[in-house]
């Protein structure tokens, strides 16, 4: 027979001779013990209608009593395990001969019932052994002193307990629908949308009812409490999202969550006393999140890896009560990344690669022989473009590219080169990607620092215009381009025209102006000039620039537009 917990604290010897007894329940009185928590806290006294928690050391059972003077009484009592099976026992012994030693025939305290009793053997109601939530219900339970033992012989643990004598009434607990399972409507690499059926507590009985639900990736939980005990004791429910806009719980650079191992220490008033010796260790949770999202009925948890296999709980809770009840959960595998094309680079050879908007490509680059250096070049024809270059899966190279740009990296014997171009966030992104072994291959032409087109408004005529522009130290072919365009043609119509990799071969031959080789190895002194005639007054013009490299690919310089004088 086990021993008792604990006496009856002094607290409730205000109660006088009456016994503590579920059936006939005074509500002022119930109403004020349940705002003072502190009355049922570690008593060995269960209350009628309210839910306590409390705290098991391993291997070290507990007991509860409460007392039912009237047969036939309804009784529903419910064990809630949170971090770890429980073994428990709910019993009932019949009450003494309501005997006093002054023959007043006043009921004896329950202090006095349970000395009496307690060494005798009860009879045995119903017991369980595990960690779901498990009810003991009956429409007609007999009188007696009833006997709730519990025992936790895997770890410590907290549990929660609630009982009642007028179930019908009370319902604390959110009624789960008819199908109480959780739906997987929409599966992606990023995201999972889930649906569930409203609790008939909320759409029938219109009571306040809010749904929580649980993203891990270890398994399922089969209470909130369990949860809780998971989550470090500043982790609050998060409020919903505000209409329309589902909730992105996660920044899953990191979904798993750093530990801060505070999730073995105690709760509060649950911290054991120092007698016992013990220590809680303390262990990395899980990888848990949980968020409230109001009275929805479908959610969509965004954010998530591809190719990982989560667990999602649901909870309903009725918010008066702040007690809940779980559906059953479900788990689902995101959808796979999308295997990216790789596309083969020949030494030597240039290579058209297109990128959607925030998009990557990867190339591959195997060369045939031993070599001592690999040369990249890459023009990137619109905006910025982010390259890595890994060699046999180390990265060698990670920088972002604008314009064109040349990098020559060590060889290695049989090695194999894999570039990743990730695309601009503005837009689509175009290149030309040439990579080859051969030191003396002819690249794309290098472009000076500054390609801008200067023109001089000082030298401007109704017929004429003059512009320069810089040059290099390698001899090079430059040939110029004029369009007529409207007056109200603006920056942004010239932005969209930008790309330096479209040459000289897609303009009408109406528009060429000259060709010309150009060069000085003194870097300062690179810079020609050019008048351009022919022109009508008053009106605007687009020039363009091209440089064209010894192996025919061209670069465009950055366009400019001018206007001729109305009056001369």
């Amino acid at each position: 027979m086990l021993l008792l917990h604990c006496p009856l604290l002094l607290l409730l010897l205000p109660l006088g001779s009456r016994p503590q007894k579920l059936p006939t329940r005074d509500e002022e009185l119930f109403q004020m013990q349940i705002r003072d928590k502190a009355f049922f806290h570690d008593s060995s006294v269960i209350p009628d209608g309210a839910e306590i928690s409390s705290y098991l050391f391993r291997d070290t059972p507990k007991r509860y009593f409460f007392v039912v003077e009237e047969d036939n009484t309804p009784l529903a009592v419910t064990v809630t395990p949170c971090d770890a099976p429980l073994e428990w026992k709910l019993s009932v012994q019949e009450l003494p001969e309501e005997t006093s030693g002054e023959g007043s025939g006043e009921p004896e305290p329950l202090e006095q019932q349970k000395q009496q009793i307690t060494n005798e053997e009860g009879t045995e109601l119903f017991s369980y052994k595990g960690n779901d939530v498990e009810y003991f219900v009956s429409s007609s339970s007999p009188s007696g002193l009833y006997q709730l033992d519990l025992l936790s012989t895997e770890k410590d643990t907290h549990f929660k307990v609630y009982a009642t004598t007028t179930p019908e009434s009370d319902q604390p607990y959110p009624e789960l629908p008819y199908d109480p399972r959780i739906d997987v409507t929409s599966l992606g690499r990023t995201t999972v949308t889930l649906a569930w059926k409203p609790s008939p507590t909320a759409s029938l009985l219109k009571q306040p009812i809010q749904y929580c639900i649980v993203i891990n990736k270890e398994h399922n939980f089969k209470s909130l409490c369990a949860v809780e005990a998971k989550l470090s004791s500043d982790d609050a429910f998060m409020m919903a999202p505000k209409p329309g806009l589902d909730f992105s719980p996660f920044d899953f650079a990191h979904f798993g969550f750093p530990s801060d191992n505070n999730s073995g220490k105690e709760r509060g008033f649950l911290k054991p006393s120092s007698k016992f010796g013990r220590q809680t260790s303390s262990k990395p949770r899980v990888d848990l999140h949980k968020v409230c999202v109001g009275n929805k009925n479908i959610f969509t948890v965004s954010d998530l890896k591809p190719d990982t296999q989560y667990y999602f709980d649901m909870f309903a809770v009725n918010t008066n009560t702040n007690m809940s009840t779980a559906y059953v959960g479900t788990f689902a595998r995101t959808k796979e990344e999308a295997k990216q094309k790789t596309v083969e680079l020949k030494d030597g050879k240039v290579t058209d690669v297109f990128i959607k908007r925030k998009g990557a490509k990867f190339l591959r680059f195997a060369p045939v022989s031993s070599h001592q250096k690999v040369t990249f070049s890459v023009h990137s024809c619109l905006d910025a473009v982010q390259i890595q270059v890994r060699r046999d899966g180390k990265l060698l190279l990670s920088q972002n590219v604008e314009g064109v740009r040349q990098f020559q990296l060590r060889g290695k014997a049989k090695a194999k080169y894999l570039i990743r171009l990730k695309g601009s966030k503005k837009g689509a992104s175009v290149l030309k990607v040439l990579a080859t072994t051969r030191l003396n291959k002819q690249s794309f032409p290098s472009l000076p620092e500054d390609t801008r087109i200067k023109a001089f408004d000082k030298l401007r005529t109704c017929s004429s215009v003059t512009v320069a522009w810089l040059g290099t130290q390698e001899r090079n072919k430059f040939c110029i381009y004029k369009r007529e365009v409207d007056d109200n043609y603006n920056e942004e119509q010239k932005r969209r025209e930008q790309n330096q990799c479209l040459g000289p071969d897609t303009r009408k031959k109406s528009e060429k102006v000259l060709c010309k080789y150009f060069h000085s190895q003194n870097i300062q002194k690179a810079v020609t000039t050019e008048t351009i005639r022919g022109l009508q007054p008053g009106k605007s013009y687009l020039l363009d620039v091209y440089m064209i490299g010894h192996g025919g690919h061209s670069v465009k310089y950055q366009s400019k537009l001018v206007k001729t004088r109305k009056f001369c």
